[in-house]
């Protein structure tokens, strides 16, 4: 599983012109699966982005998490994250979860987020999306675990 996170001023999503979901100050995710993960990494992914002191205190230490600040995230599936770009020019998607099961990842990745105590707002699954955001620092920061014992 891997989750690209981006700490925002504001995100929004669009599909079919218009805006799905969006958020002011928050966190941008976008979230893939790969074919061999598991249902177990999920909650794990989730607390590591909770805990994840990516913001700033007062001193401009990123010593801040969403856990202290109270702020939303927009989660977004981005099956391409699992692109093989080893051979060639054409990006291979081979290794990404199949669709059925990658939605269901998806939601209870999201889930998970809920229960952190996390508001989360969303994409539309496998739709064309335009993202707006507006990366805040900009601090991007890609999450990946293989298991849940990695």
């Amino acid at each position: 599983m891997k989750v690209v996170v981006q700490t925002v001023s504001h995100a929004a999503c669009e599909v079919n012109h218009q805006v799905v979901a969006s958020i002011q100050r928050g966190l941008l995710l976008y979230v893939s699966f790969h074919h061999k993960d598991t249902e177990d990494i999920l909650p794990i992914m989730a607390h590591k982005i909770k805990h994840l002191r990516i913001f700033e205190d007062t001193h401009g230490k990123m010593n801040l998490a969403l856990k202290d600040l109270t702020l939303p995230v927009l989660s977004i599936s981005q099956f391409t994250l699992e692109a093989s770009t080893k051979k060639g020019h054409r990006p291979s998607f081979t290794d990404a979860l199949e669709p059925g099961k990658a939605e269901i990842f998806y939601h209870q990745f999201n889930q998970c987020l809920k229960h952190q105590g996390i508001e989360v707002h969303t994409g539309h699954f496998q739709a064309h999306m335009q993202i707006h955001s507006i990366n805040d620092g900009p601090v991007t920061v890609l999450l990946e675990r293989k298991n849940a014992d990695d």
